[in-house]
């Protein structure tokens, strides 16, 4: 779409009344530090154009600019998608990825007002999309821990392993409810109870910093150079869709929608979550991304949010369907809605004149343009860009360091959420004698990096793959934590699919066999049947009938188990404990006791989903908050 030729000539006539030309002399006093902040807003945004203004609320996929391209617009923002790695290289140094943001800070710095860009990413279980970096537990795994403080430990090594790459903003917290299984994300959200997810919202303070005591409410704060601007997400309500469906409908009224989807912002507002993503979603048939009540008059009113709302990838696009058939409309209905920043526009020279024109046509008031870059510049004040807007490699040994590396692993223990060990008291198997004959490690998912760590892993969909990043040297996967931990006289016998010719000709002591899900993300892991995948059921199965089994589950739900329980001897959940096998070891073996409890409600059949606790017909296999508990060997 293309400006009228009298839109065009009233713009240049508006910058030359402002006497904003190329050539006007600049006042710098915005990147004095010591000026109040709104100061040094205020007096960069009364020499910028609008066209300087609207690029500042673009987030530009990096693959789709040039240094020119920055310099020439002023940009506001990059992202690198899940993939989007230096030079496409998936084993990309972290060197490579300062050189990259700096190349592309240059550009954005010798634009004429030399605003800094913000880059983004998402950093959902450490710094995921960097070779060799720490990865935690999921979100769902870590709901299990109720332990916010150790959430907050990992908000911060998640922080500085993503800042030591020149990286300042990362996509996370998702605080998200999921009440259904079913649907592809749930693994991204910490429980099915608000209350759980409340407590999480502590991650915020070890990613962006503690904020300091009498903070005026909404106003965003990090609180140094090792920390990163977090992002609430996705508001709102988007673990609440029909049948689990992404981007689908959440149907739910005003109350329900305040009390169980909404608590969770109340908390990362309060402490001063710098940004908020809007959701895919509808509520009640009304797409978030054009819903003015929700997002101007209640996140940014009634809460008073001072940061910036920004778009999900393609969000404004896919407000209609096909998706980017009224791409302009969408961009009117969006940015009135109180959208202030979009990422991904398809086309950055198309996306400045379609708001160009909707401001020169009064569509979009500016007053409404002035809102969302006063919003997008606090936050770079507030993160020092214009300070310090080029990175180093001073934070490089951060990652993947050794207390990150415990730190994961601390997590992955208390993670484990233990469903079945023996038919009764007398009968438990766990903790396992690490001296014993022979034992069988069987399973897909025992020896397997890739599937441990689930999706938003190096790729946005994961990859199955043995070597897809590194974990500790001698404990990244499962089946080497079992090495590590055994007796050296035990004999351990690996088969990803055991015959029955295998099974029959050995006496194993017992069997541990590690299945779940493939990796996923977003609406690709949608599943209607969650049923665990094959192989991995016939080598459950099979294992199973044959010798003394521990099944450990690697999954980001619940899935169906209840035709199976009574042939299991002891069931261990695991969910996508991340690069840190040797947390599932510790545990196993009686190292450390099993502590963890059920995130969510566990179902006896797929027909009863959704069902969550606190629902009126409320019969589970197993409730949430259950978890069996076991004692340490050697402790009294």
């Amino acid at each position: 779409m293309q400006v009228p030729l009298m839109g065009l000539v009233l713009l240049f006539a508006s910058w030359v009344g402002t006497g904003l030309t190329q050539d006007s002399t600049i006042n710098t006093l915005y990147k004095d530090p010591k000026q109040y902040m709104n100061t040094r807003i205020k007096v960069l945004m009364d020499q910028m154009t609008l066209e300087e203004k609207i690029a500042q609320m673009a987030q530009i996929d990096k693959r789709q600019v040039t240094t020119e391209t920055l310099r020439e617009y002023s940009i506001g923002s990059l992202i690198s998608a899940a993939g989007a790695t230096p030079h496409e290289n998936h084993s990309a140094t972290p060197e490579d990825w300062v050189d990259m943001l700096n190349d592309y800070q240059r550009g954005s710095l010798s634009s004429r007002l030399g605003i800094p860009m913000l880059y983004a990413i998402d950093s959902v279980h450490g710094h995921n999309s960097l070779y060799k970096a720490t990865l935690f537990p999921h979100n769902v795994g870590l709901g299990a821990t109720r332990d916010p403080e150790l959430v907050k430990r990992i908000g911060a090594a998640t922080a500085v392993e993503t800042r030591a790459t020149g990286i300042p903003y990362v996509f996370s917290p998702c605080i998200a409810v999921c009440r259904d299984p079913r649907w592809g994300r749930c693994y991204e959200s910490y429980s099915e109870d608000h209350k759980i997810v409340e407590q999480m919202t502590e991650i915020i303070n070890g990613l962006q910093g503690e904020i300091p005591p009498n903070s005026r409410k909404g106003v965003p704060y990090i609180g140094g150079r090792d920390k990163v601007a977090a992002c609430a997400k996705h508001f709102v309500g988007d673990g609440g869709t029909l049948h689990g469906i992404d981007e689908n409908n959440t149907v739910i009224d005003w109350h329900g929608l305040l009390s169980i989807h909404m608590p969770g912002y109340y908390h990362a507002i309060i402490k001063g979550v710098a940004t908020v993503m809007v959701s895919y979603s509808n509520w009640n048939g009304v797409k978030m991304h054009g819903n003015k009540n929700l997002i101007t008059n209640f996140l940014k009113g009634t809460l008073n949010f001072r940061g910036f709302v920004i778009s999900d990838w393609n969000g404004v696009d896919r407000m209609t369907y096909p998706w980017s058939s009224n791409y302009s409309n969408s961009l009117l209905t969006a940015i009135n809605a109180g959208i202030d920043m979009v990422m991904a526009p398809p086309n950055i020279t198309e996306f400045l004149n379609i708001i160009t024109s909707h401001v020169m046509n009064k569509l979009i008031p500016m007053s409404r343009i002035d809102d969302a870059v006063r919003r997008i510049l606090r936050v770079k004040f507030t993160l020092g860009l214009f300070e310090n807007p080029l990175a180093d490699y001073s934070l490089v040994d951060q990652i993947g360091k050794q207390a990150h590396r415990n730190l994961a692993r601390e997590a992955v223990r208390k993670s484990l959420v233990l469903l079945k060990n023996g038919e009764n008291d007398n009968s438990h198997l766990l903790p396992l004698p690490k001296k014993t004959s022979k034992i069988l490690v069987a399973g897909s998912h025992a020896n397997n990096i890739g599937l441990q760590c689930g999706g938003w892993t190096i790729t946005w969909q994961g990859i199955n793959s043995k070597n897809l990043t590194d974990g500790t040297t001698a404990g990244s996967t499962i089946l080497n934590a079992i090495s590590t931990a055994v007796d050296p006289s035990t004999e351990i016998v690996y088969s990803e699919n055991p015959d029955d010719a295998l099974l029959k000709a050995n006496n194993f002591s017992y069997s541990i066999v590690v299945v779940g899900e493939p990796p996923y993300a977003e609406g690709s892991g949608d599943n209607l049947n969650l049923t665990i995948p094959e192989p991995g059921l016939h080598t459950m199965t099979n294992v199973c009938r044959s010798t003394k089994c521990i099944v450990v589950l690697i999954s980001g739900r619940p899935l169906v188990i209840e035709p199976y329980l009574s042939a299991i001897n002891a069931l261990v959940v695991a969910w996508l404990p991340g690069t840190e096998g040797q947390g599932v070891a510790d545990v196993l073996f009686g190292d450390y006791g099993f502590t963890g409890k059920l995130p969510r409600t566990w179902f006896k059949t797929i027909d009863q989903l959704p069902m969550n606790v606190g629902d009126k017909h409320y019969d589970p296999l197993f409730p949430f908050g259950f978890g069996l508990t076991t004692k340490p060997i050697g402790s009294s």
